[in-house]
């Protein structure tokens, strides 16, 4: 280990920084500014989120499939209410994926760029 190191962002790759950066503003209702030059989201806790839109983005596929772009990170974000937190997110642009893995724990969601993250009741992740 080398003493110092610590995250600084996440960086979201997207085809729209600004729509990326809106959906999470209105999900976890971080504070929106600008980090080198792009939008971005930190939370109280000086957590970042980076969104850089990419000229030639490919969302990923999930389930994956072979031969098709791969999810390349996945967000767990725990929820007092499940069943309350899907209907936001899908209010606000997230789409509740076919296939369902986690039964009444968590729910497979994709982001307006296509990349899935769960919304999982709070204590199971």
């Amino acid at each position: 280990m080398i003493e110092g190191i610590h995250l600084g962002d996440v960086m979201i790759d997207c085809d729209d920084a600004k729509k990326l950066c809106e959906f999470y503003h209105k999900l976890l209702g971080w504070e929106k500014f600008k980090f080198f030059g792009q939008d971005a989201l930190r939370n109280k806790n000086k957590m970042v989120f980076l969104f850089a839109e990419e000229k030639d983005y490919v969302p990923p596929v999930w389930p994956e499939e072979a031969g098709k772009q791969q999810k390349q990170f996945h967000f767990n974000f725990e929820v007092p209410n499940l069943t309350a937190a899907v209907e936001y997110a899908q209010s606000i642009g997230a789409t509740k994926t076919a296939a369902q893995f986690g039964g009444n724990t968590w729910i497979t969601m994709l982001d307006p760029a296509g990349h899935p993250f769960c919304l999982c009741s709070q204590g199971n992740t």
